[in-house]
């Protein structure tokens, strides 16, 4: 068996913590724009924009468009709020509890780090640079610029061979069941479930609340691999 020489993040909803980063932005964005949105209430307009993003999986222009129909907004068009989107958001980013402390842990312990992340280029870069973490990882693999994403397999072999590591030398942590757990078992990698309230009997080699907890995990898999050498 092999020591785990690399662990691979995935990005919203394992480091940054998406849901509440998002009611931070809307609320902000309804203020800053309020001149044109104040026939709304401030809940309603909260409220249908977390419905419609859908936890991020339905792009802003789709729930935008449906947005300025929905509440017949005027004197400000749904790309102007696309862009105030995409300009603004990585001002609201909020890191999962533990974050620098455990990217660092594994920093000190030569663990090498990487990341997938489905999403569009530069709005994902700039969300991974407000929350400090940049530096911590090579490669940082962005779906919109890799012209595959997960759960392809393409997008998980480009980062192994990217850390020049094999499956069974790697974790790959993330919230989605499918596209971050399977997806990753399915090239050879440990898939570690970061436990999240929209889904439960999910089949994983680990299962965890926190970050805080990817060290104990890795200390349980080489201690299990030295034993069994």
């Amino acid at each position: 068996m092999n020591i785990i020489k690399a662990v691979v993040f995935d990005l919203d909803g394992t480091l940054l913590n998406r849901d509440a980063s998002v009611k931070i932005f809307i609320e902000r964005q309804y203020q800053r724009l309020n001149k044109w949105l104040n026939h709304i209430s401030k809940d309603k307009y909260i409220t249908r924009f977390i419905e419609l993003d859908n936890r991020g999986y339905v792009w802003k222009d789709k729930v935008y468009q449906q947005l300025v129909d929905e509440f017949d907004i005027t004197g400000l068009t749904w790309n102007e709020l696309l862009q105030d989107y995409i300009i603004k958001f990585k001002d609201s980013c909020v890191p999962f509890s533990n974050l620098i402390s455990t990217l660092e842990e594994l920093n000190n312990n030569n663990i090498m780090l990487g990341m997938i992340t489905n999403g569009k280029g530069q709005f994902q870069m700039d969300n991974i640079k407000a929350l400090g973490i940049e530096k911590y990882f090579n490669p940082i693999l962005i779906s919109e610029w890799e012209g595959t994403k997960k759960p392809e397999p393409q997008i998980f072999q480009k980062v192994l061979d990217k850390l020049n590591v094999l499956p069974s030398e790697s974790i790959f942590v993330g919230d989605h069941p499918e596209n971050d757990v399977k997806a990753a078992q399915n090239v050879g990698m440990k898939g570690v479930w970061k436990r999240d309230y929209q889904w439960d009997n999910v089949k994983a080699d680990f299962i965890m609340d926190g970050l805080e907890e990817v060290p104990l995990i890795l200390d349980e898999l080489n201690h299990d691999n030295m034993k069994s050498c």
